[in-house]
């Protein structure tokens, strides 16, 4: 079977997280058939993180007892490092994480490691130790918000993208250009492209003209709006993997038959980008809606 574009997003499995989630973590039989088929759709890199509650743990158990842990690709993070260390307590920090995710994922070694917060690149040298030292095939970084020089010398990173938030599109070709692996996460803007309209939080109600002039657009193609916004990622070259995190396995057969249906047509594409203009960061990115506390 061909290799999916998808990358399973676990935050899920440990977090109660998004926006627009009413259901709370999976239970362990559910994650079991979400981890189970999407193997079986050809889904084979995983995302998580030490600072997703006990996602990794969740993983390295339910794959252990599917028999998939030497069959799957997995990408990890290292927490945010503490204000003021000085080079020394850094590389402990890193180390001493990895391992312990590397512990409760019951593997040897992590196809990405990558620091969770931008602000960390300055520390990419003491990544490559990890590297260096087996524990990762490669490394890299989360990006947020701002693109730190090095992080062109990234061998994988994680960006946030949508038809609502192209704050990275010009850094994708430059870092595709050089090599680096580009995860987009963010598909759905945490839930919020597809929560009910009255659900929105009032601060974050102008996306609601956007959304409906996509939904038309949508509609004028003979699509769901969210089968929009899979495509028009899986659309931009750049892009290797498009991480989305599921709560069924109901919605991940969804968004293995969307990727299935193959990329939008370039007048699509050129649609997306006229109907909707470069919009405030407060708006679509979501680690400011908590700051502002909109939600």
């Amino acid at each position: 079977m061909k290799e999916s574009k998808l990358i399973l997003g676990t935050v899920q499995f440990g977090l109660n997280y998004g926006i627009a989630n009413t259901d709370g973590k999976p239970s362990a039989e559910r994650v079991r058939d979400i981890l189970q088929k999407a193997y079986a759709r050809g889904i084979r890199t995983l995302d998580t993180a030490a600072a997703y509650g006990e996602s990794e743990t969740v993983l390295g158990t339910e794959l252990g007892n599917l028999g998939l842990l030497d069959k799957v690709k997995i990408v990890s993070k290292v927490p945010p490092i503490p204000e003021n260390c000085n080079e020394t307590e850094a590389e402990k920090f890193i180390m001493d994480s990895v391992e312990k995710s590397l512990t409760n994922l019951k593997i040897n070694q992590l196809d990405a490691l990558l620091f969770h917060r931008e602000n960390n690149l300055k520390y990419l040298k003491l990544l490559q130790k990890a590297k260096d030292a087996g524990l990762t095939r490669s490394i890299g970084a989360s990006l947020d918000s701002i693109i730190p020089e090095n992080a062109y010398e990234c061998e994988a990173v994680q960006v946030p993208g949508n038809v609502l938030d192209r704050r990275f599109l010009a850094f994708l070709r430059k870092a595709h250009e050089n090599g680096t692996r580009i995860y987009n996460r963010s598909v759905y803007l945490q839930g919020l492209l597809l929560m009910p309209e009255e659900r929105i939080p009032e601060p974050l109600k102008s996306v609601i003209e956007y959304r409906r002039k996509l939904e038309a657009l949508a509609k004028d193609i003979g699509i769901a709006p969210a089968e929009l916004y899979i495509r028009y990622l899986l659309s931009i070259n750049e892009i290797d993997g498009v991480l989305t995190g599921v709560d069924t396995a109901g919605q991940l057969e969804y968004n293995c038959d969307v990727a299935d249906a193959g990329i939008l047509s370039n007048d699509v594409m050129e649609h997306i980008f006229a109907i909707i203009p470069d919009l405030p960061e407060c708006i679509i990115r979501p680690s400011l809606w908590a700051k502002n506390k909109w939600v």
